[in-house]
Parts: structure tokens; C-alpha cells; sequence
């Protein structure tokens, strides 16, 4: 069975830094593009971050509102993806999403269905 979980979500100041997890089991992460994103109360889902397969060289593509602020990075061999958030703000909080695609391009698609998605894990910045 494929399965994504995320963790690492919590409770974090304006200025504050998590580092969300995205776990897989099932399946190797080297061939699929993987997406991290969000959702807030009463707003639709956007796109956070996604990096490519690694046959692309891990190619990654951030939203304009969290570049310079957030990393995604994999680890093939944990079968794990991540995403460090620094200098997070009230406008970050929401709950985070991994997902999955089979990559069929060399840079991932933050716009394009995801197949496999995780349950989620809560972020709020708060003070």
C-alpha cells in the first residue's frame, strides 16, 4: 500500500523555524516528484514548494509568497522529503499537505493533479 505521512508540525512564534517531514512507504521516492502544500480555514489549497525526481537532479520550484523562507530538500535512502520553514509568519499558519506524482518532466508542477497525498499536519504561528 502507498502511503505519504507528514510530521513535524506545531505550535511556532512570527520568526520561529519547523522542519515538516514527508515519509513514504510502499514506494521509492526517485522517481516521483513531490509537492508540499497548504490549506487555511475558509481558504482554497495552494502550492508551497515541489522538487523533481532525481533523475532531474532534484530540480525545485517555490510559490513567491515563502521563497527565500523555505527549503525542500529529499532523502531518497529515509524515503523521506522535507521542508524547513525559517522566518515563518501568522500568514503561514494552515494545515501542510505532501504529495506524489510519477514524474514525467524534468521540473515538477506545482498546478498539475497529485496522485498520492498525505493526511496533513497542523502549522500556527502565532505570538
Amino acid at each position: 500500500q502507498l502511503q505519504l505521512v507528514e510530521s513535524g508540525g506545531g505550535l511556532v512564534q512570527p520568526g520561529g523555524s519547523l522542519r515538516l517531514s514527508c515519509a513514504a512507504s510502499g514506494f521509492t521516492l526517485d522517481r516521483y516528484a513531490i509537492g508540499w502544500f497548504r490549506q487555511a480555514p475558509g481558504k482554497d489549497r495552494e502550492g508551497v514548494s515541489c522538487i523533481s525526481d532525481s533523475r532531474s537532479a532534484g530540480n525545485t520550484r517555490y510559490a513567491d509568497s515563502v521563497k527565500g523562507r523555505f527549503t525542500i530538500s529529499r532523502d531518497n535512502a529515509k524515503r523521506t522529503v522535507y521542508l524547513q520553514m525559517n522566518s515563518l509568519k501568522p500568514e503561514d499558519t494552515a494545515v501542510y499537505y505532501c504529495a506524489a506524482y510519477l514524474s514525467a518532466q524534468p521540473m515538477c508542477d506545482m498546478i498539475r493533479p497529485y496522485y498520492y497525498w498525505g493526511q496533513g499536519t497542523q502549522v500556527t504561528v502565532s505570538s
